[in-house]
């Protein structure tokens, strides 16, 4: 397990965004952004990454196609005095449509998330904060298991994530803070009766007879209750080259708590010009809860690992001057 914590914490994921800033007026009748308020920081990154790859007399095979992902960034923050309220937005939408000629794939997702998630906290001395915070998660659309889109196996709030959590959060700067918290509570949502009768996402099962009629149906909630930790890490690597990295670790009490799910994400980012960057977005997932049936057949929970790298152009809006 221990290795696991440590490849997660170095395969962390992100997606990407040019730092492109807004034109800011400065003439005498209007603020600059130096005398804009300083309690409420406002951001916003609106992205779109594509890619397209074409195929003519490949010996190792290929279809063409084109991805496009489509992403929103915001964040509202508000600090006065000892008081401390930060709030995160992300979406993004993405697919993957074959074009070549008779393909009968069409459109499949490549990735669909709804991430919030808001941290209220009371500074105690400097550094530290005695902090509330709570998250919520889930999709947009449908997911299938490709190649057989006919099979569902993911929708909106079906899984759905609700947690929150109480404890000590340490922020030593904007690039770099520690969460840890003895009460925390985990909430899943599987919104759909069929995948709740298949025990999708780690909820109770329906149960059936010998003659497989239905006798209960499946649970669409499974809550769980433990301790929870969630580190951010910002970095700049070189020039041009930027690291937005997040880590979350949570241990249930009510079962299994030596097995720790992990949710690790990271961004590389390598900003080209004012307009145009390249990015590399890893996303490492493990919850012995779930159970994933691999290439073989076999079903057991296993280590969820997610890539992309693409090139793409973002906008950024802020009311503070990023320094």
């Amino acid at each position: 397990m221990k290795s696991l914590l440590i490849f997660s914490f170095v395969a962390v994921a992100f997606s990407c965004f040019a730092q492109i800033d807004t034109t800011q007026n400065t003439s005498q009748n209007l603020p600059s952004v130096d005398t804009l308020p300083k309690k409420w920081k406002l951001k916003a990154i609106y992205g779109l990454n594509g890619t397209q790859t074409s195929f003519i007399n490949w010996n190792a095979g290929g279809r063409n196609n084109v991805s496009l992902l489509g992403s929103i960034s915001a964040s509202a923050n508000f600090e006065k005095n000892t008081f401390k309220w930060t709030n995160d937005f992300s979406l993004a939408l993405g697919g993957l449509q074959y074009i070549e000629k008779g393909s009968k794939e069409g459109l499949q997702k490549t990735d669909d998330r709804i991430d919030i998630a808001s941290n209220i906290g009371y500074k105690l001395k400097k550094h530290y904060y005695f902090s509330f915070i709570g998250g919520f998660k889930t999709q947009m659309l449908d997911g299938f298991s490709y190649p057989n889109d006919s099979v569902r196996v993911s929708t909106f709030l079906a899984p759905g994530y609700v947690s929150a959590a109480l404890g000590i959060d340490y922020i030593k700067s904007d690039n770099f803070s520690i969460f840890s918290s003895p009460f925390a509570m985990k909430m899943t949502i599987v919104n759909d009766q069929t995948l709740a009768n298949a025990g999708s996402f780690g909820v109770t099962g329906a149960t059936y007879d010998g003659l497989g009629n239905l006798l209960k149906q499946g649970e669409r909630l499974r809550g769980e209750f433990g301790a929870y930790v969630k580190m951010k890490y910002n970095f700049t690597i070189a020039k041009n080259i930027d690291l937005k990295s997040k880590l979350e670790l949570f241990s249930n009490y009510l079962n299994d708590p030596q097995n720790i799910d992990v949710n690790a994400e990271a961004l590389f980012n390598f900003k080209v010009n004012e307009w145009f960057s390249a990015s590399l977005q890893w996303t490492l997932i493990y919850d012995d809860d779930i159970d994933i049936r691999d290439a073989d057949g076999n079903v057991g929970p296993r280590t969820q690992f997610k890539s992309v790298l693409g090139i793409g152009i973002a906008y950024k809006m802020m009311n503070y001057k990023d320094k």
